[in-house]
């Protein structure tokens, strides 16, 4: 069993930035958290529009693991959906700015400790988000994509506003999503390229011109 991490005093919890940006802890009031689950999602609530980052470090390697954590916002509420890949402690860390700001670095508003006592379900890397998605995007489903989960029809579930077209990209193949309401949907069929580590991009029409499309996520297979 890894030994909890000795960390700086005033590392833990909200930092000065957090309650200027109008953040506040939903899920998770308390910055150290014990998990008998690796699964997990800590939510936080925010006022207004922010651009939010997070790094998921691996106390006992010091390695980093943030593809296994995947963040969206809706309706207010930001979610971290975080899929531990081992048991032991981690750092989280999130940092946040208001959306118009351009600045590059974003500052460290939140700092969590996760004791995750079993890892007993599989964890997989979720989907690379490119910079566009981070304008306010969520995705329903599917949050992971793999070679031992099923492909033959795989249902995308998605809000990009603004998009006048999205779809799902394999290996040349496009898969045009029906746009529903406020959010897109539609079926793939990515069996052809299971096991072939081929890139299934999550594409969208943003602008004036509809031959153009903008990568939204990347999964691998």
């Amino acid at each position: 069993m890894s030994e909890k991490p000795e960390l700086p005093l005033g590392y833990l919890g909200a930092q000065p930035k957090f309650s200027d940006l109008g953040l506040s802890a939903l899920s998770h009031i308390e910055p150290e958290i014990r998990t008998n689950d690796n699964q997990m999602e800590i939510k936080l609530k925010c006022k207004d529009n922010l651009k939010v980052t997070h790094q998921l470090i691996n106390c006992r390697t010091d390695e980093e693991k943030s593809e296994y954590v995947f963040t969206q916002t809706l309706h207010g509420t930001i979610s971290f959906i975080i899929s531990l890949p081992e048991s032991g402690y981690y750092k989280f860390q999130i940092f946040a700015l208001p959306a118009q700001d351009d600045s590059k670095t974003l500052p460290n508003v939140y700092n969590y400790l996760i004791n995750c006592v079993r890892a007993l379900q599989p964890a997989f890397k979720f989907p690379k988000q490119y910079a566009q998605w981070k304008d306010g995007c969520y995705l329903h489903e599917p949050l992971v994509l793999h070679k031992d989960a099923p492909l033959r029809n795989v249902f995308f579930k998605v809000i990009i506003p603004g998009a006048n077209a999205v779809a799902v990209v394999a290996d040349g193949e496009w898969f045009h999503l029906e746009k529903k309401g406020n959010h897109f949907e539609g079926k793939a069929n990515l069996e052809p390229f299971k096991g072939k580590d081929t890139k299934i991009t999550l594409n969208a029409n943003c602008g004036s011109d509809e031959s153009k499309y903008s990568t939204m996520l990347e999964y691998r297979l």
